[in-house]
C-alpha cells in the first residue's frame, strides 16, 4: 500500500513538511510506503471550469495538478497539507486541490484522505475547513486524529517542538494505516464499494 502526502507550502522543508513527515514516519512503521510531493513555489491558479481535462485526461493547464497524476493513481490514500496564509489555506494549495479534483476525481474517489495544516499562530481551523471540501465531494473517507490536525511554528524546527501537534500527526498516521488495512481486509472478504446515485442535478431556482 502507498500513501501520497502533498505539501502545498511554497517552502519545501518548512512547517507543513515537518507535519507531513511525522505522519509519513508512522505510516512507514505500519509497513505502508509513502511519497511526499511538493507542489513547488510557482503560483498555482484555480480551476476555470473549461472542461478540457475531460478530453485530455489531465488538467490542460499543466503544472503540479497534471504532473502528480501518476502518483495519485498509484496511491491508496492521500494526505493534503498546507500552511495558513491570510487566515485560510494557502491559495496555491486550494487552486491545486480544485484542479486536481476536477481532472483526477476518478483516481481520488473513495480513497481515504486527511488534511493537515501549519501556522505561526492562527487560522488553522479555517484552513482545515477549506481543504476538507475536496475530499467531502469525492466520497473520500476523512481520517482524523485526537485533535484537529495542525502544528504551530515559524519553521520546521519550531514545528517539531510542538509536542501535541506532532503527537496528533502520529495518531493521524496510525489511524490512516488502520483504515487502509481495514479496507484491504474488506476487499479480501468480497465487500464491494456501494453504487452511488448520480442522475439528479437540480438548481435552487426553477
Amino acid at each position: 500500500m502507498n500513501v501520497l502526502l502533498i505539501n502545498g507550502s511554497p517552502h519545501e522543508k518548512g512547517c507543513t513538511w515537518a507535519a507531513l513527515s511525522e505522519v509519513a514516519a508512522e505510516l512507514e512503521k505500519a509497513g505502508i510506503e509513502t511519497t511526499i510531493y511538493h507542489i513547488g513555489k510557482a503560483p498555482v491558479g484555480g480551476c476555470v471550469g473549461c472542461g478540457g481535462c475531460a478530453r485530455a485526461g489531465k488538467c490542460v493547464f499543466g503544472g503540479p495538478p497534471a504532473d502528480v497524476l501518476p502518483l495519485v493513481e498509484k496511491a491508496d490514500g492521500i494526505v493534503f497539507g498546507a500552511p495558513v496564509h491570510y487566515a485560510t489555506a494557502a491559495a496555491g494549495m486550494l487552486g491545486f486541490m480544485h484542479r486536481l479534483s476536477y481532472s483526477a476525481g476518478r483516481y481520488l474517489r473513495r480513497k481515504p484522505a486527511a488534511v493537515v495544516t501549519s501556522a505561526r499562530r492562527a487560522g488553522t481551523t479555517t484552513a482545515l475547513d477549506a481543504m476538507m471540501k475536496v475530499p467531502g465531494i469525492l466520497e473520500m473517507p476523512l481520517v482524523n486524529s485526537t485533535y484537529w490536525p495542525m502544528v504551530h511554528g515559524s519553521n520546521s524546527e519550531e514545528a517539531r517542538q510542538d509536542a501535541e501537534g506532532m503527537q496528533v500527526m502520529r495518531n493521524l498516521g496510525r489511524n490512516m494505516a488502520w483504515l487502509l488495512k481495514c479496507i484491504e481486509a474488506g476487499k479480501a472478504a468480497g465487500i464491494r464499494q456501494p453504487e452511488a446515485e448520480n442522475a439528479a442535478r437540480t438548481n435552487f431556482i426553477r
